[in-house]
């Protein structure tokens, strides 16, 4: 009765150690998604700062033309961060 309690126990703790070894690698993962998807985010915001600029200095449209351009290329970047991430 005793050994099969004790076994009973093994298989217990071998399945909670094998389920908390999985932990990390999956946070990991994570944790590579989030920090590419920061990266697809960031270099977003700074194309969109560069075609504000390179809108404005050609004189093609209006200021709010050239800010709605920007505001529609950074929300491009946000879905393809999603994208990445998820």
């Amino acid at each position: 009765m005793i050994s099969i309690e004790i076994s009973a126990l093994r298989v217990v703790l071998l399945g909670l150690a094998l389920a908390a070894g999985a932990l990390p690698a999956s946070a990991t993962e994570q944790a590579k998604e989030r920090r590419d998807s920061r990266d697809v985010r960031q270099d977003s915001r700074q194309d969109s700062r560069s075609e504000k600029i390179d809108c404005r200095q050609e004189n093609n449209k209006s200021n709010a033309a050239c800010r709605q351009d920007k505001r529609d290329s950074k929300q491009d970047g946000r879905k393809d961060a999603r994208d990445v991430k998820y």
